[in-house]
């Protein structure tokens, strides 16, 4: 097994979680470019497809579950978008009163503390294993 494979250099660990940094960055691309497709979302994919392909070339294997931490960002932002749901929630503004309709926080925090946790667990298990097959 080469250096690549078990994370980065030797001896060291650091390098395994930039990659996995890497494709968490990928997976919030890709999750904000699905969640937004009606507007920038069709900007969004290409980058995260295209640094996909790069990373899978280039990193090791195990990193891949950053992927679906990084689709826990949309989700993380959705709870904040809609914090003080659910239901109709009025603000004052200098021209009036604006009244929107929001969500539940609570299940998109839900969902994306489940796939944070998700991909961190199964990249610590991943790289675990990739480490006593020296």
């Amino acid at each position: 097994m080469d250096g690549r494979e078990a994370g980065g250099e030797p001896g060291r660990g650091g390098g395994a979680w930039g990659w996995f940094l890497a494709w968490l960055a990928v997976g919030a691309c890709a999750g904000t470019g699905v969640a937004a497709l009606l507007s920038v979302g069709v900007v969004l994919l290409p980058p995260a497809a295209v640094a996909a392909g790069l990373l899978l070339r280039k990193g090791p294997g195990n990193a891949v579950a950053g992927l679906s931490a990084g689709l826990a960002v949309p989700l993380f932002y959705l709870a904040h978008l809609n914090r003080d749901g659910p239901g109709n929630v009025c603000r004052t503004t200098a021209d009036g009163q604006s009244c929107t309709d929001e969500y539940a926080p609570v299940p998109f925090l839900a969902g994306g503390v489940v796939l944070l946790c998700a991909g961190l667990l199964i990249f610590i298990v991943l790289r675990r294993g990739s480490g006593r097959t020296r």
